[in-house]
């Protein structure tokens, strides 16, 4: 909509218009903002989707502000996701599975829910690539929130679970979780031996910082040509989006899905609790998003 004078008006922000963000640190980086937002335009929505960059140790104060200030709800990324799911008055299946939530929903009766769609939303990327997810072997690189609930998600499909995870505790740690929700088919390798289990797996996922941009330096102690043909390489990083890994992975011939799908996938949920409408996941949000990396340099 334009003005008498042909300056684009100003969106109107109200009263009613319905509250929601990221809360993250950093939270700069997020693309989240940028889909939502597009989202709300796309639907005719009165709402704002917002970045909230929050310090370790601030989380639940902030989370006490906002849910006080209106808002519909939060998703939340590195480093609050355990956090999170130490506030939640009430936990869904999916947060209690993976010992993580990375959506918080603010109800009505003054309860705070949280919900893991990390999971699920890593799962629907996947087969968007034409790929099955059911039965077989993943080697799974990490063992944080977003780890925790990948492999429930895998582990309820029938895929056999092997971490790998540069502090060998927190592996054991996520590992004796699993297995107490009748979980038993899931293994530990450290990281540096991890190339010992790659050829009888099926999926390499990468859940760890490594090749973010801005994340902590060092390579994979992996040699992808050792891997079978017909392994598919993960990777839930997403900025850049052809992450070294991937390139590695592409080089050697191998299947390869990135982290962007995933991105868009798990915002479903959060997305229509706190606005009433599902949106459908079309091409335009992807391309949407890949431009806007693109044209960071990313």
């Amino acid at each position: 909509m334009k003005s008498a004078a042909g300056v684009p008006a100003p969106r109107r922000i109200g009263g009613a218009t319905a509250l929601a963000g990221v809360i993250g640190w950093p939270v700069a980086h997020s693309r989240s903002p940028l889909m939502h937002n597009f989202w709300l335009a796309q639907y005719g929505i009165d709402g704002a989707y917002v970045p909230l960059p929050v310090r370790p140790g601030a989380f639940e104060t902030a989370v006490r502000g906002l849910q006080a200030a209106g808002f519909r709800g939060t998703n939340v990324t590195i480093p609050h996701k355990e956090a999170a799911f130490r506030i939640v008055d009430r936990l869904d299946r999916s947060a209690r599975r993976s010992g993580s939530v990375n959506t918080l929903v603010f109800a009505s009766d003054g309860m705070i829910e949280g919900f893991s769609t990390d999971g699920e939303g890593f799962v629907a990327n996947v087969q968007a690539h034409g790929i099955a997810v059911k039965d077989g072997r993943a080697l799974l690189l990490g063992a944080g929130g977003a780890a925790r609930a990948i492999a429930a998600s895998l582990l309820d499909r029938g895929v056999a679970v092997v971490l790998a995870n540069r502090t060998p505790a927190r592996a054991e740690e996520l590992a004796r979780a699993l297995r107490e929700d009748a979980a038993p088919a899931v293994e530990v390798v450290a990281w540096d031996d991890m190339a010992t289990v790659l050829s009888r797996c099926d999926m390499l996922v990468n859940t760890t910082s490594l090749g973010m941009e801005g994340g902590p330096p060092g390579d994979f102690p992996l040699d992808l040509a050792a891997a079978d043909p017909a392994l598919v390489v993960c990777d839930i990083v997403y900025v850049p989006r052809q992450t070294p890994l991937l390139r590695d992975a592409a080089a050697h011939g191998l299947r390869c899905v990135d982290g962007l799908g995933m991105l868009i996938h798990q915002a479903r949920l959060g997305f229509c609790k706190w606005f009433g409408t599902d949106p459908v996941i079309g091409p335009e949000v992807e391309a949407l998003l890949d431009a806007d990396l693109r044209g960071q340099g990313r």
